[in-house]
């Protein structure tokens, strides 16, 4: 399974490494959001649906770590850090607080290309959310991956394979809209070859077991006109193992940005 989402969101402070960095993954197909401090990083990460961002950790109002941390308490979104720091413990310190990998200044657009597609093809079929035990609205809907559970009102409820894919990628990023052909992709696969108002019946189905009203959803939401996204708000959870991976310790010879 692949998402179709293409949006990486970019931080940095200095405009010139941004406008480099945008041309260049947007000639590679990708949709580019920029961003020149974590504030605006933030306000960004909240609105889009990011399959990835680039995070430079020299940021003028909040730092770069502290956005990753920030994030990784809701999301498992990919992040690739830029950084100056040489250091082993500073890199070891971002991979401990939830990045993926990270890049050190100056680096080539090459080996940013690679870093983003070994990132994304690692993480692509990653559907555990960032807690693998889900509690939302006082016990009301819990969900949890490990153990494959789900209790409505403390009572098992039995969700097809498809429902359990299409929860876990809602409760993985909480209030992203999914489009109808992503959930396909997480759902169905690739190879499905049908509507893509297919997916809505699966939603049906998924509300009438863990909503109280059906007809108005509080977990799974409608976006007119986009799709759909998870609204519940998990009260109590226990984590999943997440942290960052060892970065390779190759780099490119010749270095751009």
């Amino acid at each position: 399974m692949t998402l179709k989402n293409k949006n990486i969101l970019a931080v940095d402070d200095e405009p010139k490494i941004l406008e480099v960095v945008s041309s260049f993954l947007e000639s590679r197909g990708f949709t580019v959001f920029t961003a020149e401090d974590g504030k605006q990083a933030l306000e960004i990460f909240g609105r889009e649906n990011i399959a990835l961002i680039v995070l430079d950790l020299m940021l003028p109002d909040i730092p770069g770590e502290e956005i990753c941390r920030r994030i990784r308490g809701k999301s498992r979104v990919p992040i690739i850090m830029l950084t100056a720091k040489i250091e082993e413990n500073d890199l070891l310190e971002g991979l401990n607080i939830g990045a993926d990998d990270y890049i050190i200044k100056p680096f080539s657009l090459r080996e940013l290309s690679a870093r983003i597609d070994t990132v994304l093809r690692r993480t692509a079929d990653d559907l555990i959310p960032l807690t693998v035990k889900n509690s939302f609205r006082g016990g009301d809907l819990v969900v949890d991956f490990e153990k494959n559970i789900v209790l409505k009102n403390r009572e098992a409820v039995n969700l097809t394979p498809s429902e359990i894919k299409i929860l876990a990628a809602l409760i993985k990023y909480p209030g992203k809209a999914f489009t109808r052909a992503e959930l396909i992709d997480i759902a169905l696969g690739e190879e499905f070859d049908g509507f893509d108002r297919a997916i809505d019946n699966h939603i049906k189905n998924l509300r009438q077991k863990i909503e109280d009203d059906s007809k108005n959803p509080d977990y799974v939401l409608t976006i007119h006109g986009l799709g759909y996204k998870f609204g519940g708000t998990s009260a109590s959870s226990e984590t999943s193992v997440s942290g960052g991976t060892s970065a390779s310790s190759e780099t490119s010879a010749s270095r751009d940005v």
